[in-house]
């Protein structure tokens, strides 16, 4: 199989890896010229995966055209800010039969579209897919064993990424709700900042479980208001993705909430990175969109004050902790059986 893979990050980086160490033939699109050099001469991505050696089979390239052509499966991984701008350079080389993946855990602010939407309105391609899972790079690159999801109403579309990327050491696991996966990629993105925040606090492992649990009730909650399954999120793309991001200090969410919680403002916190966190433009993005939906998301709402309002960090959490108590499971029990029951007292 011949695999393309649009971005030199260190995620689109691991797949070229992955899909190369499983026979296929792979180029990686880059625009960095120094980089692809290096990729090409030391087999290393010494920007985004310095310490860990790429498959000497993967041949990247500055040129878009000749990356995509003949290519069964395309797999983008480009930050969103971006992702649009190139779908757009690659539509004219792309061919109908060519299976198109997104990687990119982010959300467009314009329409509040997610990556696939993307690829559905510049490429109309019929061939479109989610990867999302408990994936950290930095992982895979060492080749721990791991596992995705790949999430499409195409049947072809989740055969040929199983069959790409399925290996000894990465496993591939197929789901049919491509919305609700992609959503769960990148709401979880929010819950790894608060978390990173609460480590920093020296919050304990109670917290965390807590600060996870409540996390996964939000995600639910939002994804079925916009459409989405919400046993979806009981999957690796959910509750996987969740954990691995909540809990890991390879997690650049994460990390940019201990930044936060450490006392840093905004923009240090993301300096210090270096990288793309997607879960700092999300945040704002989701908290806009479950105010005008009506969606309850208290810790989402806490997060975003932290962030952009200038609230601190121990106030948030003080905040959070007094809120109502309310349902736990809420797809049994309903938020609103209990405020009801709330209403008319204990004597009732």
């Amino acid at each position: 199989m011949q695999v393309a893979v649009l971005g030199g990050g260190s995620f689109g980086t691991a797949i070229a890896s992955i899909a190369a160490d499983n026979g296929a033939t792979v180029r990686q699109w880059l625009r960095d010229e120094a980089l692809v050099d290096q990729i090409n001469r030391e087999h290393r991505n010494g920007r985004y995966l310095p310490d860990y050696p790429i498959n000497e089979s993967v041949v990247a390239s500055t040129d878009l055209a000749a990356t995509i052509d003949g290519a069964a499966v395309v797999f983008i991984a480009i930050p969103s800010k971006a992702f649009r701008d190139v779908l757009r350079q690659a539509r004219g080389h792309l061919r109908p039969e060519q299976i198109l993946v997104s990687t990119t855990k982010g959300i467009q602010a314009e329409g509040f579209k997610l990556m696939s939407q993307l690829i559905e309105e510049e490429t109309g391609s019929s061939h479109i897919g989610v990867l999302s899972g408990p994936n950290l790079a930095a992982e895979i690159a060492q080749k721990q064993l791991t596992a995705t999801v790949i999430a499409s109403d195409d049947a072809v579309t989740r055969a040929y990424v199983q069959a790409a990327l399925g290996c000894r050491y990465f496993r591939v696991y197929a789901g049919n709700d491509r919305y609700g996966a992609e959503l769960g990629g990148s709401l979880k993105n929010i819950y790894a900042i608060a978390s990173g925040m609460a480590a920093a606090l020296g919050m304990g492992e109670n917290t965390r479980a807590m600060l996870m649990t409540r996390a996964l009730a939000e995600m639910g909650r939002f994804a079925e208001a916009l459409g989405a399954n919400p046993m979806t999120f009981l999957g690796l793309s959910g509750v996987g993705d969740l954990i691995v991001t909540c809990s890991s200090e390879l997690s650049r969410n994460y990390r940019i909430g201990y930044a936060l919680g450490e006392g840093r403002d905004l923009d240090q916190a993301i300096d210090a990175l270096g990288q793309v966190a997607e879960g700092v433009n999300t945040v704002k993005l989701v908290c806009e969109k479950a105010r005008e939906e009506g969606i309850y998301m208290p810790l989402a709402q806490g997060l975003n004050q932290v962030m952009f309002e200038n609230v601190p960090v121990r106030d948030m959490a003080k905040a959070l902790m007094e809120s109502e108590q309310s349902s736990d499971v809420e797809f049994m029990l309903s938020r609103e059986a209990v405020s009801e029951a709330h209403r008319l007292g204990p004597e009732a």
